[in-house]
């Protein structure tokens, strides 16, 4: 097997320090003529470990993937994280797992990167280690934005808390919902701006309310508004996440879109009847296309 250099991470989100730490391993590969490889697990560690604390996940494990992929690894793989996982001590943990099964030749962390049971491995352990089964390790300083570190932590609080402007700078591209079409009730277009409903594939989502959005279909681009939120107006409880792509007419149920935030437009809120509905989903669809034109 060829000689490989490693990222290892979480990397939920693939956030400017995610991205520093890959693009690094993937130039180290190169010099090397290694394969760059991207090792991430699957599901959240905290998610096993402490299953009452929440953690909403920023994106999912497919869209990971693809945005690992993306920057150039030659491969991303994926290790199941699960309770006998989690008993692995640090020294197996780089023996049977980075030396082992990897072939590793150099290994790329954070900082803050912690292994093996009980979370007893960190950055000092592992370039000792490394000395012992004959990798080298390359520890990435954590990347700063506007003064704080960047964080998939950081990056939660913000997108739940509406604050799509400031989780986008620490991502280094706007929040988005990747998910897939499903039916609805089509009550979109019986007031004349049919919607995509979406299932999101991931759990941190924006609070509801009404956004100026890209919708990323396969290569191309539309613009839409984008509504989450319980439709009040009709009595029902359960929230939706729905979008209105703009001069689009094509069958699309079943499809994987995704969807990227611009700017919000408005709280959601429950109208007294479909007319003053329809005139606000007026003014949305206006000032949507208009922000979307200006940039």
């Amino acid at each position: 097997m060829k000689k490989t250099v490693l990222a290892i991470g979480i990397f939920d989100g693939v956030h400017t320090g995610h991205r520093r730490i890959i693009s690094a391993a993937i130039r180290e590969a190169r010099k090397r003529g290694a394969e760059s490889v991207v090792v991430t697990f699957e599901p959240h560690p905290l998610k096993v470990l402490r299953p009452r604390v929440s953690v909403p996940s920023i994106i999912s494990a497919s869209h990971r993937i693809k945005l690992i992929c993306e920057l150039g690894a030659d491969r991303c793989c994926v290790l199941r994280f699960d309770r006998r996982f989690s008993r692995l001590s640090p020294r197996d943990f780089a023996g049977k797992v980075l030396s082992g099964k990897f072939k590793a030749s150099k290994v790329f962390i954070g900082s803050n990167f912690v292994f093996g049971k009980g979370n007893a491995g960190n950055a000092n352990s592992l370039i000792k280690l490394g000395v012992e089964f004959g990798f080298g390790v390359e520890v990435v300083p954590m990347v700063r934005s506007g003064g704080k570190v960047v964080s998939s932590t950081a990056i939660r609080k913000y997108i739940i808390k509406g604050k799509i402007n400031e989780a986008a700078r620490m991502l280094g591209r706007p929040i988005s919902v990747y998910g897939t079409v499903v039916s609805g009730k089509k009550r979109g277009r019986l007031l004349g701006y049919p919607t995509a409903n979406i299932d999101p594939h991931h759990e941190a989502i924006p609070p509801a309310g009404v956004y100026a959005v890209w919708v990323k279909r396969g290569k191309r681009r539309y613009g839409g508004a984008l509504f989450i939120g319980k439709p009040s107006t009709f009595g029902e409880t359960e929230t939706v996440v729905e979008v209105h792509i703009f001069d689009f007419h094509e069958f699309i149920y079943h499809e994987d879109i995704e969807v990227e935030f611009v700017r919000r437009l408005r709280a959601g809120r429950k109208f007294r009847g479909r007319e003053p509905l329809i005139a606000q989903i007026k003014r949305d669809d206006a000032l949507a296309r208009k922000i979307l034109k200006t940039g």
